[in-house]
């Protein structure tokens, strides 16, 4: 699919979205360092006393039945041709019934014509859908009535801020002040009508952020370091976020204590072939995610929850 910048009059953060979306495309993105699932393996139970086709996948994340405990993670939106991914994978997720989450919402708020990129809710009308904000635009003017202003726009079930500190750093026109970040958070956590979601962008949470987090009152956190936060807040639903490449992986991180596994970048590159490329992935991913409960002796995923994976090197 072509990403053509001509459709509309960019402004200069639909400019950065788009590009943002052909890097993803184009560039090579992925990171080499894995995220670690190799290093776990799940005893292989021979006598499993399970019927393949009977492991319950069902799930569920604050409080909104899935049918699959997978999310299609924040990516795009604030251009024409993010507007196209973003209805072509809530099809597919309102279809085979798992979470979406737009992309950053901020140029919908600055730019009223570019909101539909990120409306969904027309095709998708069932899914657990989430928005999303940068969470350092609470240091530039973002308040209470912008927060809601991206949920309304979207009929969003939750909100998800998202920390980017290396990225602000780095990138053009990046801001950079994060000083008393925590405190705002929690103010928009008491103030919302919808849970707040945290996740933070290529670097993962520590768990010392993740402890903030779970003080400031945030719903569920999307985590890299899925053990250390899991130890640092193990009250809190977590989401397991980058990296993850099938359903295996899916499998290791639901046993390793997260309740949602997110996809993003194999997602968007099927998208760009159509929805059934989409779907016939995300179908894949299921399958995997069944073989692997079959063969640790899981017969649903809360079961999988307490037959975690072991570290084998």
């Amino acid at each position: 699919m072509a990403l053509d910048a001509n459709r509309h009059p960019l402004s200069k953060i639909a400019q950065r979205k788009l590009e943002h979306l052909r890097l993803s495309l184009e560039a090579s993105v992925q990171s080499t360092r894995s995220a670690g699932f190799e290093r776990f393996a799940f005893s292989h139970e021979a006598l499993p006393e399970l019927d393949l086709d009977a492991i319950d996948l069902t799930s569920s994340f604050l409080g909104k039945p899935l049918k699959l405990p997978f999310l299609i993670s924040s990516m795009t939106g604030g251009a024409h041709a993010a507007g196209d991914i973003n209805r072509r994978l809530a099809l597919v997720a309102q279809s085979v019934g798992i979470a979406f989450g737009v992309g950053s919402q901020r140029a919908g708020i600055t730019h009223k014509d570019l909101r539909a990129t990120y409306q969904v809710r027309g095709v998708a009308p069932d899914v657990l859908l989430f928005a999303n904000l940068g969470a350092v635009q609470l240091n530039y003017g973002m308040r209470k009535e912008q927060a809601l202003e991206a949920i309304e726009m979207i009929g969003a079930d939750a909100l998800v801020l998202h920390l980017n500190p290396l990225q602000e750093a780095l990138q053009p026109e990046g801001d950079h002040n994060f000083r008393g970040l925590i405190e705002k958070i929690a103010t928009l956590c008491r103030e919302l009508p919808v849970p707040v979601i945290v996740k933070e962008v290529g670097c993962g949470i520590s768990a010392r952020t993740a402890g903030l987090l779970a003080g400031a009152g945030v719903a569920a956190i999307a985590a890299e370091a899925l053990i250390a936060t899991h130890r640092a807040a193990p009250q809190l639903p977590l989401i397991a976020s980058g990296g993850l490449k099938h359903g295996l992986d899916a499998a290791k991180a639901l046993g390793l204590g997260a309740d949602l596994t997110g996809f993003a970048h194999a997602v968007l590159a099927a998208a760009t072939e159509g929805e059934e490329s989409v779907r016939r992935l995300l179908d894949g991913f299921a399958w995997q995610l069944r073989v692997a409960m079959f063969c640790a002796g899981a017969a649903s995923i809360a079961a999988l929850k307490t037959t975690p994976p072991v570290e084998t090197r």
